[in-house]
């Protein structure tokens, strides 16, 4: 195996010559068009494995819609086997995409879930059968109890030959590629090769690696795989050193042309290589990594948002690219650098991930024509007119207390008024009193989605607890509440408060909710109502997919 480093030459950058699988060096300033590198979407489903993250059928057509405002070269839809509401969500989707991008399914390597990918396939127009067996020798004696690396080869080439009958892009995935011996790994991706996968995946499924090591494996592979120099190597990271970023980037600088990855590093565990972030890193070192994407950036914060009001996982002050504080300066130094010029601290331009300096600042005041042009603006356009009369009344009331209505605001409005489409139950009302020496008593009334209307009193030690308990009442689903937190959603007194909540069923499963609104004791029963909306909406799903005899999926 060589030795080479890729941190040994900064003044070179490391290139494959296409259709050769040579290496070669290119000087910087050397007119040399760089590798196209393809962003594999997979937040709608490795994302969506992240505990509390699950989506419901029209909230990925949401994402899906916004991924493809972020030009992404494919979406992995789902797992159609899995259930028939992955199956028609999978197929939504491909409709949806049209031929804008390739849309991909899951499957395991086994002919019924490969042919019923292909089923939810067939009305895309460019489809992709995404299929995989494991490699390493734990997934061998563990997971496929003792299967031998010949049997798993046997099993994978059989597998890509079967999707070939179906479609001609074929990608494979190598589960656990991060820690199987380089020859192994070397053998099986030859062999489904040579059998007909378009695509190879080199997961480190478990986030094992370390980025050095990882780019030689992935220069190894380019060196020693027969037929690998005409085929499209992927890499898939995991975030459980907190090293998926760089660990996809040493994989695009030894030959990778595929990242697969997800909004906001979304996904199980610690999360999936964050999209936002190796984008920005290879726009930012292009000349060394000898490559670059397509992705539209300007889209990044607004797709950061989505997906987080969405799902109902914050995404953390200091996050990279697309944070609250990102592009925030609080110490004099900072301050009066950037004050000269911006590029003493800043290495994005805050427009070049969507993220502007200025707001229109809307009042009750504003008018139909004011709202709607700033809500395209943030992205919710073709808000149908019923749809529009409502998220207006929402925002004239909203006016009517606050001085200035923020983008933040906006975003939080839209949120809730997606919260409560479709919802399985609605909060209506809710009337608290408490106060010492007084027992803390809560009415609450809630319509379900049969629309009947329910009505339920209990006291309890504060008011949050006389509420939930009023709320469990009427609802009725067995959990646990594990945490509850508080947030101002913009500046000043009179900001809206927003609630996050997450619940635990008996099954140790966990589940976000989230809720707004100017009064606290409200915003905590609507974040507590969503929660269990998607316990509930979970647990009907889990009953439709074992009704279907299907497994698990596979998790790469």
């Amino acid at each position: 195996m060589t030795s080479f480093s890729q941190y040994e030459a900064p003044k070179l950058s490391l290139a494959f010559a296409q259709g050769s699988g040579s290496i070669r060096f290119k000087t910087r300033g050397e007119d040399v068009m760089s590798r196209k590198i393809a962003i594999f979407d997979t937040t709608l489903r490795d994302g969506e494995q992240s505990p509390g993250a699950s989506m419901n059928a029209q909230e990925k057509l949401v994402i899906t819609r916004q991924l493809l405002r972020l030009n992404v070269d494919v979406i992995e839809a789902g797992f159609p086997v899995s259930s028939p509401g992955d199956f028609k969500s999978v197929q939504d989707i491909a409709i949806t995409c049209g031929d804008a991008c390739i849309v991909a399914g899951l499957t395991r390597a086994v002919e019924h879930d490969i042919d019923v990918c292909a089923e939810a396939l067939s009305v895309a127009a460019r489809p992709r059968i995404h299929t995989g067996i494991g490699v390493s020798p734990e997934h061998l004696k563990y997971k496929f109890k003792g299967m031998s690396l010949e049997e798993a080869i046997d099993q994978g080439v059989a597998a890509v030959r079967h999707a070939r009958k179906y479609v001609g892009d074929v990608e494979f995935y190598a589960e656990d590629a991060g820690r199987a011996p380089y020859e192994d790994l070397a053998r099986m991706l030859e062999a489904v090769i040579a059998a007909g996968a378009t695509v190879v995946n080199i997961p480190d499924t478990t986030g094992f690696s370390v980025p050095w090591e990882f780019g030689q494996r992935i220069r190894y592979l380019m060196e020693h795989v027969k037929g690998i120099e005409d085929t499209c190597v992927s890499v898939h990271c995991h975030n459980d050193l907190g090293m998926a970023t760089a660990l996809s980037l040493a994989g695009v600088m030894n030959g990778a042309t595929q990242v697969e990855c997800t909004i906001n590093g979304l996904g199980e565990r610690a999360g999936n290589t964050a999209m936002e972030e190796v984008v920005m890193a290879i726009k930012m070192h292009e000349d060394e990594l000898d490559a670059h994407t397509d992705i539209n950036t300007t889209e990044f914060a607004h797709a950061s948002r989505l997906v987080s009001s969405i799902t109902g996982i914050n995404v953390q002050p200091n996050k990279a690219v697309v944070g609250a504080n990102a592009f925030a300066h609080s110490s004099g130094i900072h301050q009066d650098g950037v004050i000269k010029n911006r590029t003493t601290y800043e290495i994005i331009a805050p427009e070049d991930v969507g993220v502007s300096g200025s707001q229109i600042v809307l009042t009750a005041r504003s008018g139909h024509a004011a709202l709607r042009k700033r809500l395209e603006d943030l992205g919710y356009a073709g808000i149908p007119d019923d749809k529009f009369e409502q998220v207006h009344a929402a925002f004239l009331e909203l006016a009517d207390s606050k001085k200035e209505i923020y983008d933040d605001d906006l975003h939080s409005l839209m949120g809730e008024q997606d919260r409560n489409e479709n919802a399985i139950y609605r909060l209506d009302a809710v009337q608290i009193s408490c106060g010492q020496p007084l027992v803390s008593t809560a009415t609450v009334t809630i319509t379900d989605e049969n629309g009947e209307v329910h009505t339920a009193c209990e006291i309890g030690s504060g008011p949050i607890d006389a509420m939930y308990s009023a709320i469990n009442n009427i609802v009725q689903a067995e959990n646990d509440l594990m945490e509850y937190s508080v947030n101002a959603v913009t500046r000043g007194i009179d900001a809206l408060g927003e609630v996050t909540v997450r619940i635990m069923d008996r099954d140790g499963a966990i589940f976000i909710g989230r809720g707004s609104d100017r009064d606290i004791t409200v915003s905590s029963g609507k974040a507590y109502v969503n929660a269990l909306n998607r316990m509930i909406d979970q647990h009907r799903h889990n009953l439709q997919r074992t009704e279907s005899g299907s497994d698990a999926p596979a998790h790469i």
